[in-house]
C-alpha cells in the first residue's frame, strides 16, 4: 500500500473543499499506525488517544515511545491479550502527535477518547477500514490479495532484514511462538508482500509531506 497514494487523496479531497477530508486523513494516518507497529487490524482500531506512554530508552519519541495494545488477538475462550509495543520509527511519532493533538479534536465524536473516531459513531467500523483500503490498493493496481494484514507482515519483514533481533520482533507483534513469526520473515519473496514493500519504500519518506506543509 503507497502511504503517498493515501496522503494525495487527502490534500485532493481536502483542496476541493469537500467534506470528507477527515476521514481521509483519518484512515491514512490509521494504515500509517498499522504498519508503524505492527499491528493486527481490530489492535488498531480498538486504540484509544491515551494509549500512548513515554520509553525510557527512546527519550527522541516523546509521548508515543510505546503503544499499549488492549484487544490484542484472545485464545478461545480468553480476553484480548494485552502487550506494549516499542515506537521504532521516528516518523511515527510525529504523525501521531499531529494526529492526535491537531486533527482528532476536529471530530464532533472526539470526546470519546477513540483515537479512530467516524463522523457518526465513537469508533470508525470495519466496513470503513476496508473499504478504504481496497479503493486505495484499485486505485495503485495492486494485487488483490493484499489485505489490511499485509502492513503487519511487512513491519515483520522489515525490521528482521534491518537486523533488529528476532525475538524482539516476536514480542513487538505479540507471537506466542517464534516459529510464526519465522514464517512472516519468509513472505518477503512472495509476490504480494515484495509489491507492498516497493511501495512503502518508496513512499514513506513522501507520506509526510503533507504534514510539513502545514
Amino acid at each position: 500500500m503507497s502511504f503517498d497514494h493515501a496522503d494525495e487523496q487527502v490534500v485532493q479531497v481536502q483542496e476541493r473543499g469537500r467534506k470528507g477530508w477527515l476521514p481521509a486523513f483519518r484512515d491514512a494516518m490509521l494504515f500509517k499506525t498499522a504498519y508503524a507497529f505492527g499491528l493486527r487490524r481490530n489492535e488498531a482500531r480498538m486504540l484509544d488517544a491515551v494509549d500512548f506512554g513515554r520509553n525510557p530508552d527512546g527519550a527522541e519519541f516523546g509521548e508515543y515511545g510505546v503503544v499499549y495494545v488492549r484487544h490484542g488477538k484472545a485464545k478461545k475462550g480468553s480476553p484480548p491479550k494485552r502487550r506494549s509495543v516499542l515506537t521504532v520509527f521516528d516518523w511515527s511519532a510525529e504523525i501521531l502527535q499531529q494526529w492526535n493533538e491537531e486533527v482528532r479534536p476536529l471530530f464532533a465524536t472526539a470526546g470519546t477518547g477513540a483515537l479512530w473516531p467516524s463522523e457518526r459513531s465513537a469508533r470508525v467500523g470495519f466496513s470503513q477500514m476496508n473499504a478504504r483500503f481496497a479503493a486505495y490498493r484499485d486505485a495503485l493496481g495492486l494485487d488483490e490479495g493484499l489485505d489490511f494484514h499485509s502492513f503487519r507482515r511487512s513491519y515483520v519483514t522489515h525490521l528482521i532484514e534491518d537486523g533488529w533481533d528476532a525475538r524482539f520482533v516476536q514480542e513487538q507483534v505479540g507471537h506466542e511462538h517464534a516459529s510464526t513469526t519465522a514464517i512472516y520473515t519468509c513472505v518477503s519473496s512472495d509476490f504480494r508482500t515484495r509489491t507492498l514493500r516497493r511501495a512503502l519504500d518508496a513512499t514513506m519518506e513522501a507520506a509526510l509531506r503533507p504534514a510539513r506543509r502545514a
